[in-house]
C-alpha cells in the first residue's frame, strides 16, 4: 500500500516538474484573435458553430505530439532541422515570411491589451507602454522557470471565460442539439468562419515554441507520457475556453442580435445584457490573453530565428551570451507597440495580411515537420507510426485544402 503510494507521488511530482510546454502552447491559441474569431462566431452564428471545436481539437493534439516528440528525440529546434535540412535559402525565405507575419501577430495581441483596458477606462497611451516594459522585464531579467510559472497563471486564468458565459444563462439543451444536429445555412461566409475557427487553433509560430520549450527543459524520451498528458491537458482547456467564449457571445449578443467586429465590442456590448460584471470578466480575460500572447508569440520569434541561423538563443542565457536573441525580442516588441500608438494605425489590414502569411506558411512548416519527423536518420526507432503519418497527412491536406479555400474566397465572392 505504501509503496503505491510512494509511486503515485513520484509520477505526480515528475508530471508537475514536466508540466508546462503543451499547456502553454495550448493556451496561447486563445490569444486576441483567437477570443474575436471564437466571439464573432458566438454573435453571429449562436450555437451552431461549436461543432468546430471538435476537429480543431484533433488538429492539435496530432500536430503537438509530433512537435514534441521530435524535440525530445533530437534534442534540436525545428528551425535547426529545417536549417539542417531544406538548406540556408529555403529557410531564409520561410522565416523571413514568419518574422513579419509574427510582428503583424503580435501587434494584434497589443491591441487586444488597448481594447480590452478601455473597457475599464484605461487608455491605450497608458496601458500598452506599461504591459510592454513588463512583458520586456519578465524575459530579459528573468529565467525560464518564473516565466513558465507565470505563463501557466496565465493559462489558468483563461478559465474566467467560464464565469462570463454562466453569467450569460446559456440553454445547455440548446447547446447540445447545435453539435449533435448544427444548422448552418453554407454559404462563403459561413465557410470563412468555420475556416477562421480551425485555423485560429494552429499557427506557425506555435510549432517552433513547442519544440523549443520541450528543449529548454531538458526532456527525454522517459518523459514522454507524461508529456502527452501535459499536451493533452493543454488542448482540452484550450477547447473549452474557446467553447465557453462563443457560448457567452451566442447567448447574450446573438438572442439580441448585436453584431461586432471585434473581441473588445464583445466586452463592451455585453454590458447591458449581462451587467457590468460579465463585461469585466470577459475584458479582463481578454487582457490577460493578450498579454500572454504579447509575451510568448516574440519569444517563439526570437527562439526559431536564432535557432535558424545559428545564433544562441533561451531566457536562461545573459544578454552578453545571446545578444542577437534579445536584440530581435526587444525590437519585435518595440516596433509592435508603437504600431498601436500610432493614431489611425491600420490595425485590420494588419491584423489581415498577417493571417493571410500565416495561412501560405503554415502548410510549408507542417509538411517539414512531417517528413522531418519520418526521417530515420533523424528519428531512429521514434519516427511516425502509420497511424500517425494518416492522421498527419490528413491534417495536412485538410489545412491546405482551408488556406486554398481562404485565399479564394474574395474570388468566389464576386
Amino acid at each position: 500500500m505504501f509503496k503505491n503510494k510512494k509511486s503515485f507521488f513520484k509520477q505526480l511530482g515528475l508530471f508537475l516538474a514536466i508540466l508546462g510546454p503543451g499547456i502553454i502552447t495550448g493556451s496561447v491559441d486563445n490569444d486576441a484573435g483567437g477570443i474575436t474569431t471564437y466571439s464573432v462566431a458566438g454573435a453571429v452564428y449562436g450555437y451552431n458553430l461549436i461543432w468546430t471545436l471538435i476537429p480543431a481539437f484533433i488538429v492539435l493534439v496530432v500536430i503537438q505530439e509530433m512537435n514534441a516528440r521530435m524535440g525530445i528525440v533530437t534534442g534540436k529546434g525545428l528551425a535547426d532541422l529545417i536549417r539542417e535540412n531544406a538548406g540556408v535559402k529555403i529557410t531564409f525565405f520561410i522565416f523571413i515570411g514568419l518574422l513579419v507575419a509574427d510582428i503583424g501577430n503580435t501587434t494584434t495581441e497589443f491591441a487586444g491589451v488597448a481594447g480590452s483596458m478601455e473597457v475599464f477606462g484605461i487608455s491605450k497611451y497608458i496601458s500598452v507602454p506599461i504591459v510592454g516594459f513588463m512583458i520586456w522585464i519578465l524575459v530579459v531579467k528573468g529565467t525560464y522557470k518564473i516565466a513558465e510559472r507565470i505563463f501557466l497563471i496565465f493559462s489558468v486564468s483563461l478559465l474566467m471565460y467560464v464565469v462570463s458565459a454562466i453569467m450569460g444563462k446559456p440553454h445547455w439543451g440548446e447547446i447540445g442539439h447545435s453539435i449533435v444536429h448544427p444548422e448552418m445555412e453554407v454559404n462563403t461566409k459561413s465557410l470563412a468562419m468555420v475556416i477562421g475557427i480551425i485555423g485560429t487553433t494552429i499557427a506557425p509560430w506555435m510549432q517552433f515554441y513547442m519544440q523549443s520549450s520541450v528543449i529548454e527543459k531538458g526532456l527525454k524520451m522517459k518523459h514522454y507520457k507524461y508529456l502527452i498528458i501535459d499536451i493533452l491537458v493543454g488542448c482540452i482547456a484550450t477547447v473549452v475556453v474557446a467553447f465557453f467564449i462563443m457560448v457567452a457571445c451566442a447567448s447574450t449578443l446573438h438572442v439580441n442580435g448585436v453584431q461586432i467586429n471585434e473581441a473588445k465590442d464583445a466586452a463592451f456590448a455585453l454590458k447591458p445584457l449581462a451587467g457590468a460584471l460579465a463585461s469585466q470578466v470577459f475584458a479582463f480575460g481578454l487582457f490577460i490573453a493578450s498579454i500572454f500572447s504579447a509575451t510568448i508569440l516574440p519569444l517563439a520569434t526570437a527562439f526559431y530565428v536564432c535557432e535558424a541561423f545559428g545564433f544562441e538563443a533561451g531566457i536562461d542565457k545573459k544578454w552578453d551570451e545571446a545578444k542577437e536573441f534579445y536584440i530581435l525580442y526587444t525590437g519585435i516588441l518595440i516596433i509592435s507597440a508603437v504600431i498601436i500608438l500610432l493614431p489611425n494605425a491600420p490595425l485590420i489590414l494588419i491584423s489581415l495580411w498577417s493571417q493571410v502569411i500565416n495561412g501560405m506558411l503554415l502548410p510549408v512548416v507542417l509538411i517539414c515537420m512531417i517528413l522531418l519527423v519520418n526521417n530515420k536518420k533523424i528519428m531512429g526507432k521514434h519516427v511516425n507510426k502509420p497511424v500517425n503519418n494518416i492522421i498527419g497527412w490528413i491534417t495536412v491536406s485538410i489545412l491546405i485544402g482551408l488556406t486554398a479555400i481562404l485565399l479564394l474566397m474574395p474570388l468566389l465572392q464576386k
